[in-house]
């Protein structure tokens, strides 16, 4: 496998499927593709962008949630030496036409109606005149099966001569990561960075060719592509999820052996089954709780006696095997990334018997740098687990983490000085967050280069950890710690306004609005007695002093997050700043 398309082929040779991968279908039925159908589908789709004029080079642009379409649009563009762009289906129409102008897009794959409503009014400014096709079919859209019915006479030898003509080091994608200011910055990865990435992963995710995986994360982010080539790559079936909110309903349906999340979703199932905790009586509530705690003190490096292993054994039976069959009972690993996991999670749910293998890595190293293991020697809470194999990882001095390997991106699309800021003469990746090994081995992400400020009194600040902790709390969503150049920090802080609404019921408080709520002094209460806790762990310079309720959560709609749910901090600041 030196190409990306050819990781089908080679399914096809070792592991065969009858369902390479399946979505379901409006009867409610799972519509399954075979890996001969697979490739069918999309060699048909590859001639039929070459009798379209396409070719080496040429610019296809994504924009879709995930859906076996997603994979064989992909696969198909790849296979002619084309490349694809893969874009958020959440993003302005401002950065719709910056990235189309920019990668000179030639055609556009849109999901459904309400994304072609988004990304039709744009293609007036764009210079390439793309031509856009949908996914399902709408009334008086091209829709994309033409070109594959098109391709179904196409030149056979012609394809393979286009296959042949396509090497490793040739750019197989761009993606445009999400600043949190500035316009967005087109990461050229190629073939052989994403495989490199694909190969170094494989033998650290326990699964094989018996393996089911369910995929709800984006598509377009490199985190879920990648990790569906090394699914392809081993064998594993890959359905894909109706929408995040049916994720519940698909675990059970589909009983997944793995599947991939980040940290803000895992935290939303912990924070639902507590408050089910809270609504319990009597016994059931005593060993609810009573496992609850057992598995917040987990920890395998430690010795916790024989008494604590038979209870947690006896936890297991009684409470976190119900876990379990919420995330369809044959759930062996999840595998976390895209932000920090709190270490109250990563233990809880490694006591109820469910790996949660925390990564770490960005866009421009495709992206895996580290990753916890299966194994638990090699597995410690609180970190991002040691460097992948063909990676190197080294600790600058100012404490940026660094990296080199062929994961690494090729540089930033037109934006040589971007890429020269971020890629040294040594080769280096500067990654711009802040790091250091534990015990050696064991990279720990401690924050991020550009978000430490410093307070008047001249002390630094890394914001993260402590937002991080803030988070814990199962009344607090979004947290955003302020202060440079002031006194001391301070927060915003959003809470969780479901969890909110189930206190407050247990509390006997009346919920009326969200508005009103942040403003109840019980519940302001409840959240400086939330702040006082972490401040409890805080150097003095670094404790919260003043903090303000918000009463609606940052979102991207508003500009306040970028697509991967980053706080863009300027903004925040310039509205809530008063």
């Amino acid at each position: 496998m030196e190409r990306l398309f050819d990781i089908p082929r080679y399914q096809l040779e070792k592991y065969e499927q009858p369902d390479m991968f399946a979505s379901k279908e409006v009867d409610g039925s799972w519509k399954e593709y075979s890996t001969s159908d697979t490739l069918q589908i999309v060699d048909s789709f590859s001639k039929g962008l070459v009798k379209l004029g396409l070719g080496k080079d040429s610019k296809l642009a994504i924009i879709s949630t995930n859906r076996p379409e997603w994979m064989f649009i992909d696969l198909g563009t790849l296979q002619i030496g084309a490349v694809d762009v893969p874009i958020y289906p959440n993003i302005t129409p401002e950065d719709y036409e910056y990235i189309l102008n920019n990668a000179e897009v030639k055609l556009i794959f849109v999901e459904g109606e309400e994304l072609y409503n988004k990304v039709a009014p744009v293609i007036a400014n764009v210079a390439s005149s793309p031509t856009i096709y949908s996914i399902e079919k709408l009334d008086g859209v091209k829709h994309w099966m033409e070109i594959v019915e098109m391709g179904k006479e196409g030149d056979d030898a012609k394809l393979e001569e286009l296959k042949a003509a396509v090497s490793g080091d040739d750019l197989a994608t761009l993606i445009y990561t999400s600043g949190t200011t500035g316009n967005p910055k087109g990461v050229m990865l190629t073939h052989k960075n994403i495989l490199a990435n694909v190969k170094s992963s494989m033998p650290l995710v326990p699964v094989d060719d018996t393996s089911t995986a369910l995929s709800f994360l984006p598509l377009c982010h490199i985190y879920e592509r990648m990790i569906t080539y090394l699914y392809m790559s081993v064998g594993v079936s890959v359905y894909y999820a109706e929408s995040l909110e049916t994720i519940g309903e698909n675990l059970k349906e589909v009983r997944p052996h793995v599947f991939t999340t980040v940290p803000r979703l895992l935290e939303k199932v912990y924070d639902k089954i507590y408050m089910k905790g809270l609504e319990l009586t009597g016994i059931k509530k005593r060993l609810f709780f009573w496992a609850l705690n057992l598995g917040l003190k987990y920890d395998h490096t430690q010795n916790l006696g024989g008494w604590y292993h038979w209870q947690l054994k006896w936890a297991n039976k009684i409470i976190f095997s119900k876990w379990r069959e919420a995330l369809g009972g044959r759930a062996e690993v999840i595998v976390s990334g895209s932000a920090a996991l709190q270490p109250r999670l990563a233990r809880v749910f490694n006591a109820a018997e469910i790996r949660v293998m925390e990564g770490y890595g960005l866009t421009e190293t495709s992206p895996v740098l580290a990753v916890n293991r299966f194994n638990l020697d090699e597995y410690r809470v609180g970190t991002v687990g040691p460097v992948v194999p063909g990676v190197t990882v080294k600790i600058a001095e100012d404490g940026e983490i660094l990296a080199k390997g062929d994961n690494v991106m090729q540089g930033y699309y037109k934006n040589e000085q971007a890429t020269s800021e971020v890629i040294d003469s040594e080769g280096w990746f500067h990654t711009g967050d802040i790091g250091e090994f534990v015990e050696g081995k064991f990279l720990k992400i401690t924050d991020r280069k550009k978000e430490i400020f410093k307070t008047s009194g001249g002390k630094y600040i890394a914001p993260q950890q402590i937002e991080n902790s803030l988070k814990e709390s199962i009344v607090i969503e979004q947290v955003m710690v302020i202060g440079e150049n002031q006194k001391f920090p301070g927060a915003f802080i959003v809470p969780s306004f479901d969890s909110l609404k189930d206190w407050c019921k247990d509390k006997g408080i009346a919920y009326t609005t969200d508005a009103e709520m942040v403003q109840n002094d019980r519940v302001v209460k409840k959240i400086r007695d939330e702040v006082e806790k972490v401040n409890g762990g805080l150097a003095k310079f670094e404790k919260i002093k003043k903090f303000e309720i918000l009463p609606a959560l940052f979102t991207i709609e508003a500009g306040e997050l970028t697509p991967t749910m980053k706080p863009k901090r300027k903004k925040i600041l310039a509205k809530y700043g008063h």
